[in-house]
């Protein structure tokens, strides 16, 4: 048994916000009859201008989960929502879980392969997408256990439906009689699989019941008490990815407040977004925040000051960009906050508070309820004083039951009721908690242990770069050598010794990076995570193919 260290509780005291938070467990789709019973008439979502109401939304849930019934949707049954984030995705969303079907989220950019991979290994017997990516179902369609295929789309109903297909918005379109009552027991049955997807090898479905989604949404919304900054919800992180599912979609249910769809993040459509609407809440990732700041619609701070709270995740927010927001909204009463998460915890476990310091390059301190502690990685049962690294393990209420189907992998990464995150971390003496870098992605060279996020940072620092990964490439004298991937900021030159000679002024020699590599762009996930294990594959792939 760990004993994890609490010191973290003295921030919530002196803020007077409690740690403890007693959570009645319900399962999550109750979440829009709560809302739409209080607030009838509050906006619940806008897509392109239409407005849907509480009472609206909480309607169509009913006559979509009848229709599924209608069509062979039982319990238990998984049903793959290949959608970007619309009104149908959430309508689909709720509707399933009512019935107790289980959610399989599926990025709408996936392949073919990808497509029939994660539809064998959920068996869902349902998948709801749009028109436009009916052909690369089509395609896998025969080689699943695929039953019903149904379709939506933002330009209305097709002449002619493609294939055994049916029309998903006739689905809420007219009254139907309500479908039986579902008993759902939330601490045991699943609501969602959410499959890690490309940053650590193959996808695997993390099993998170009613409880944990309920718990982390509950504890969001604790978290972040101040309701006015919650009010309207930049929603453009997708809804299929676990963060966008639990910070945007269900926070906003859970707080009956607003959310404002976008499909895809495109800077432009952002910044007239948000002069239009004044989001107030805006949860991101790195990689949207860097766009916004390179991108000439962002003029001046009231682009940003508008929006009351951001707040940073899926990936480690680069100081640089930290500060430059810290920067450009001082004094305006907005800030950028970081926090933590990962599939596994449904997925918030950590975030830099309000009601205490705001610490760049920290992710803050552990959620209400939640536990925390670094420990070694030997053992992985000793705890780590004040300031030493090790891996990061997680106790909570929004701990996923195990990965679907692979009850190996789930004795792995779940010990005594403890997630380990495969996160390397240190605690300092306020209970706050740093990233130092992923266990899997530590490069060794030389017999050194480098963090490649050290060495990212250094380059952040840069003038000229505007993105940068760092990863461990094969060498035959050091075992490993650092390789730095950089995008230039528009109109921008450098060279590779320029950058190689900038770390090396700022870091010790063996951290340095030996190799640049300049590139248009990075590869990154559909959320906007950089993907550093893309370019590993690469370049063992060129190894390969020069016989080395």
């Amino acid at each position: 048994m760990l004993n994890f260290p609490k010191p973290y509780l003295k921030i919530y005291e002196s803020g007077g916000v409690d740690w403890q938070i007693n959570i009645e467990p319900k399962p999550l789709h109750t979440l829009v009859f709560d809302s739409a019973r209080k607030n009838p008439e509050k906006t619940a979502m806008i897509f392109y201008g239409h407005k849907v109401t509480y009472a609206q939304l909480a309607g169509c849930v009913v006559r979509v989960a009848a229709a599924l019934y209608e069509l062979g949707l039982r319990k238990g049954d998984r049903v793959a929502l290949m959608l970007p984030n619309c009104p149908d995705f959430v309508f689909a969303y709720y509707a399933a879980m009512s019935l107790g079907g289980i959610v399989v989220n599926t990025n709408p950019m996936y392949v073919e392969r990808e497509i029939e991979h994660q539809v064998n290994d959920s068996g869902s017997k349902m998948i709801i997408t749009l028109v436009d990516l009916y052909p690369r179902v089509k395609n896998v369609r025969d080689n699943t256990p695929l039953e019903k295929v149904l379709l939506t789309g933002f330009t209305g109903k097709p002449e002619a439906l493609p294939g055994d297909t049916i029309w998903f918005p006739d689905l809420y379109a007219v009254d139907r009689t309500p479908a039986p009552a579902v008993e759902i027991d939330p601490a045991r049955d699943l609501a969602v699989l959410q499959y890690t997807g490309g940053t650590t090898g193959v996808s695997k479905g993390a099993m998170l019941t009613h409880l944990n989604l309920y718990a982390n949404s509950m504890q969001t919304n604790h978290f972040f008490n101040n309701d006015a900054k919650k009010q309207l919800i930049m929603s453009v992180l997708p809804f299929f990815h676990v963060y966008g599912m639990t910070c945007c979609m269900n926070l906003a249910v859970a707080s009956a407040t607003t959310m404002l769809l976008v499909p895809r993040f495109v800077p432009g459509e952002i910044a007239q977004l948000i002069s239009q609407y004044k989001p107030t809440f805006f949860p991101g990732v790195p990689t949207m925040f860097v766009a916004m700041l390179n991108s000439p619609e962002f003029k001046d701070y009231k682009d940003y000051a508008s929006v009351m709270a951001y707040n940073s995740g899926g990936g480690p927010l680069p100081l640089e960009i930290g500060y430059s927001f810290d920067k450009l909204l001082e004094g305006t009463g907005s800030t950028m906050t970081e926090g933590y998460g990962l599939s596994e915890s449904s997925p918030v476990t950590h975030c830099n508070p309000e009601f205490g310091p705001n610490k760049r390059g920290s992710i803050g301190v552990p959620y209400p309820g939640t536990h925390a502690a670094v420990v070694d990685i030997e053992t992985g049962t000793r705890v780590l004083p004040v300031g030493e690294v090790g891996e990061l393990v997680i106790q909570g209420p929004q701990v996923m039951a195990g990965y679907w189907n692979r009850p190996e992998q789930t004795a792995q990464t779940l010990k005594n009721g403890w997630l380990y995150t495969g996160d390397m971390a240190r605690m300092d003496e306020d209970g706050y908690f740093y990233i130092v870098d992923r266990k899997k992605d530590l490069i060794i060279a030389g017999g050194y242990n480098i963090y490649p996020r050290e060495v990212e940072e250094v380059l952040f620092e840069h003038a000229k770069v505007q993105e940068a990964v760092v990863a461990g490439v094969p060498d035959a004298y050091r075992g490993e050598t650092v390789k730095a991937y950089v995008v230039l900021k528009e109109g921008q030159t450098a060279t590779e010794q320029e950058l190689i000679a900038f770390c090396r002024e700022r870091l010790a020699p063996y951290k340095a990076p030996k190799a640049v590599e300049f590139r248009q762009e990075l590869p990154k996930s559909a959320v906007g995570k950089l993907l550093r294990r893309k370019l590993v594959e690469e370049e063992l792939k060129k190894l390969e193919q020069s016989g080395k």
